[in-house]
């Protein structure tokens, strides 16, 4: 049995099966960690989401920025953008069921897993762990979003209020809506940050472009970190998969711009990658 972290698949199915073909993926015994941005932007959406809710039980999945944008866009929230890649996933007679499976996803992942070595904490989450929370105030914000996402008469309300960068960093009076918006940006929109967590969302190059001020999440002191613990995240395509952090893995190394789609194997650390071929 393996674990595998798979990066940002954004419906490159093709890719997908050539990555799991190649790292001999055996859904009986094996578990894949998809980091969220499951869709969106590639060419196959709908089979990407048939195919892995397919082996749902061999997955643990967070959900990213543009898992949550389908999410709003099927519930009329909001407009689709030129460059999306969703049609027909919208249309699918099985919408409903995606979108509900969806809606009982978390934004954070983790487990003790049994490497070489000894035993390591993996955390998963999109876009990464902003740099002031600690272990509870990252599961306290996860599982407030997830119990609103997945409860049927609260749901519409938090994906209506969650875009906007405001506000952009943690304040002690803020609402519940306000609240949870900033905390699905820390966990589905960060790059860069200031150490007590405030937000730039507008900049998406790569660590040298970061603004004044301002440094890539990763490269603050995180109150979260301990000997043990493993932090996963995608999203940030530019970064092509390093950090140069040994414990804080990028997996996202840009399959939907022409790059490749990666899977880091938790045991051993190894990484395997598949080029984009559609």
């Amino acid at each position: 049995m393996a674990n595998y972290a798979i990066g940002d698949v954004q419906g490159c199915f093709f890719e997908l099966k050539g990555l799991l073909d190649e790292i001999n993926f055996d859904p009986a015994q094996d578990k894949l960690w998809f980091v969220g941005d499951l869709i969106n932007r590639g060419p196959d959406s709908l089979r990407t989401i048939e195919f892995i809710y397919k082996i749902k039980d061999s997955c643990n999945v967070v959900l990213g920025n543009h898992d949550m944008h389908f999410l709003a866009i099927a519930e009329n929230l909001r407009k689709p953008f030129k460059k999306d890649t969703l049609k027909q996933l919208l249309e699918s007679e099985n919408l409903n069921l995606y979108k509900k499976w969806l809606r009982n996803q978390s934004l954070l992942y983790y487990e003790n897993i049994q490497c070489e070595g000894g035993n390591k904490i993996y955390l998963m989450t999109h876009a990464g762990i902003p740099p002031h929370w600690s272990w509870q105030d990252a599961m306290e914000a996860a599982q407030e979003i997830k119990a609103v996402l997945s409860d049927d008469k609260l749901y519409r309300d938090y994906l209506s209020n969650i875009y906007g960068n405001l506000p952009n960093k943690s304040e002690p009076n803020l609402n519940s809506l306000d609240r949870m918006r900033l905390n699905t940006n820390y966990l589905t929109r960060m790059r860069f940050c200031k150490i007590d967590g405030e937000l730039e969302l507008e900049t998406k190059g790569t660590e040298s472009d970061k603004p004044k001020g301002f440094n890539a999440w990763f490269n603050h002191p995180l109150t979260i970190k301990n000997e043990n613990l493993h932090l996963i995240f995608g999203h940030w395509a530019a970064l092509g998969g390093k950090t140069n952090i040994e414990k804080i893995i990028a997996i996202d190394t840009g399959c939907v711009w022409g790059y490749k789609l990666s899977a880091y194997r938790l045991e051993d650390s190894k990484v395997f990658s598949y080029d984009r071929i559609t």
